[in-house]
Parts: C-alpha cells; structure tokens; sequence
C-alpha cells in the first residue's frame, strides 16, 4: 500500500524512557505531529477557522499502536501515513515507523469532523466537499488488517 505522506522524526532524549528507548507515548504525538503536517500537505489545517467564529476540527474517536521492535535517541524515523477510510463524518489514518527497512511500529487514529463553537458541545458533521475532495484514500483492497482497529 503507498503512503499518500511520508514525513520522517528524529527520536529526542526528551522521547525516551530511563532505558534509552523511545517511550511509548511518543509515538502517538508522531502520529498527530504527521497528520498535521499531512493536512498542512494538502493546504488545510487540523483547525480551520468558519466566519461565525467557530472552528471545524477533527477530535480523536480512538488511537492504536503496536511497538516491533525498538527505536533509540538520536534514531531517523520515517512515518508512512496514509488515509485507510473516509466516511461521512470521519477518518481512520493508519501509521507505518520504519527505521531504515525495518518497521519498528504501527498505529491507526479514527477522528471525527466537527464543529467546535465557543462554549459548546463538538458537534460532529460530515466532511464538507471542499475539504473531502482534497484528502486521498487508499484502494480498500489494499488497507492492510495488522493494526487493530
């Protein structure tokens, strides 16, 4: 399966545990930090601002990640994002870490579309057009099942 964005990371002292390894949370503040920079890609933003003074957004419904094998300071990750589903109201984005040719994780982030009024509950809506038509998604003959949903 091609990624539809490819970013890479460098895993800080400040990303791993006492044992010199990159602590598990790291990983999903990669996965955010990619999905950002994957919507930035495609000349949206994670927040766009509406004329009313909301906001439509994309909160997190559920993430995931499996650990292979582990990475270290100083290790170049390369994370492979790509776009699994679209439905009407949400995404499900899955994450491949690889270092060199080994891939050390995977993970998997469903978010939803919403809209973020000030003082109010997220209301979640479908996906408008304009946003939709940009963001890719993979043939689903070809989304992998190895990462739990």
């Amino acid at each position: 399966m091609a990624p539809h964005f490819v970013s890479q990371r460098r895993v800080e002292f400040a990303d791993t545990d006492m044992a010199g390894i990159i602590h598990f949370s790291s990983y999903y503040q990669y996965m955010e930090e990619a999905e950002h920079a994957f919507f930035r890609s495609l000349g949206l933003s994670v927040m766009i601002p509406q004329g009313d003074g909301s906001v439509i957004g994309w909160p997190r419904v559920s993430a995931t990640c499996n650990f292979e094998a582990p990475s270290r300071f100083e290790d170049v990750l390369e994370i492979r994002l790509t776009v699994e589903r679209k439905g009407v109201k949400s995404l499900t984005i899955r994450y491949d870490f690889w270092r060199g040719d080994q891939r050390v994780a995977h993970g998997r982030m469903k978010t939803a579309c919403c809209i973020c009024r000030h003082n109010a509950p997220l209301q979640s809506i479908p996906i408008p057009p304009e946003i939709n038509s940009l963001i890719p998604e993979a043939d689903p003959k070809e989304v992998s099942s190895d990462v739990p949903s």
